[in-house]
Parts: C-alpha cells; sequence; structure tokens
C-alpha cells in the first residue's frame, strides 16, 4: 500500500514536472513574443516608397541609420534620385554648396555595412548621369568612402 502510494507520488510529480517543462519551452513569454513580432516587421516588410519621407534630411538620416537595411537603403537612394537628382551648377570650378549633402550621402553610403556594391554603383551611375559636370566629385566621394570602410 506504501509503496502503491509512493509510486502513484513520483508518476504525478513527473507529470507536473512535464508538464512545467513544456509550459517553460514550448510556450513563448510576451517579451519573446514582441521580440519576434519586431524582427518579422523590421525583415519582411520594408519601408514602402510612398510611405518614406520625400526630403533629403530625413533621407540622409535613414542612410545614416546603422539599422537600415539593403532594401530600405534602395528604396532611400531611388527616392534622392528621384526628388533631388540634380545639384545646382558648379561655381566656376568648385562645387556647389548643396553638393556637401550628396558628397556626405556617398561617404555614408560606402561606409554602410548594409550597402552592397549595386546600391553604390547604382547611386553613383544614377548621380554621374543626371550631373555629368560633377562626375570627379562624385568619385572623389565614393573613392574616399571606400578607402575609409572597414574591413
Amino acid at each position: 500500500m506504501e509503496t502503491e502510494l509512493i509510486i502513484e507520488s513520483i508518476m504525478g510529480l513527473v507529470a507536473i514536472l512535464a508538464f512545467l517543462v513544456f509550459l517553460l519551452f514550448f510556450i513563448p513569454n510576451e517579451e519573446k513574443k514582441k521580440k519576434e513580432e519586431e524582427r518579422v516587421e523590421s525583415s519582411s516588410e520594408p519601408l514602402k516608397q510612398e510611405l518614406m519621407p520625400t526630403d533629403l534630411k530625413s533621407l540622409m538620416a535613414i542612410i545614416k541609420d546603422k539599422k537600415s537595411s539593403t532594401q530600405t537603403l534602395g528604396q532611400a537612394l531611388d527616392i534622392v534620385i528621384k526628388y533631388h537628382g540634380t545639384v545646382h551648377t558648379k561655381l566656376g570650378i568648385r562645387a556647389h554648396p548643396d553638393f556637401d549633402a550628396y558628397f556626405d550621402i556617398l561617404f555614408t553610403l560606402c561606409r554602410h555595412r548594409n550597402a552592397d556594391k549595386d546600391i553604390i554603383l547604382k547611386f553613383e551611375k544614377a548621380l554621374v548621369s543626371l550631373n555629368p559636370d560633377y562626375k570627379e566629385d562624385i568619385n572623389e566621394a565614393m573613392t574616399k568612402g571606400l578607402n575609409s570602410r572597414r574591413v
């Protein structure tokens, strides 16, 4: 009788322990759910072009953000070319002061960890085609950015 009671108690404790282990490993807690939702939202749904801002400062902030994905960078650069692609003409042999923003974008883009060669070259070619007078300046910005990139 006593052994029967001990065996039933042990089996009950094993069942309770198995249930607790199940709850611990197979049912995610609220923090895990939130992290998973954030990860899924950021990776599967990049910002759409119509939701992305079109002013240059906001686009530069997206490009400078180290957490921006490759897709987000590409979309931001496409908007830069679409709405802000042309730079004012040169002032003699000097670049217009507005070109500093494009220099900064190219330099930052070359150093960005999620920027790949396709995005950089696409942006550079589009910028050169829209602004042929600035070809040397664009190449200089790209060279400085690539030379400062960490390997």
